[in-house]
């Protein structure tokens, strides 16, 4: 690099530029709020949905029944207060 001509480090510049461009086109895609909603949606969707469509069962059913027990709990708790 020391004995570098300078047509050389432009050459080198200009592919280093192009690398770190495309590195912050990369961070500015992956932090665009859309895009973060997009996959957070997908994630959430991959856990109660299989790749066929189908729904996985063994998260929906014990995510209800959880949903069911607090229901009830705070219905027997409100009874309990009046």
């Amino acid at each position: 690099m020391a004995n570098a001509k300078p047509d050389e480090l432009v050459d080198d510049i200009d592919v280093i530029r192009e690398r770190l461009a495309e590195t912050v086109d990369a961070l500015i895609d992956r932090t665009n709020p859309k895009n973060v909603a997009r996959r957070s949606f997908a994630d959430v969707k991959a856990r109660f949905v299989d790749e066929t469509g189908s729904p996985r069962l063994e998260t929906i059913l014990p995510l209800v029944g959880g949903v069911v027990a607090v229901v009830a709990g705070i219905i027997v708790v409100r009874r309990l207060l009046r």
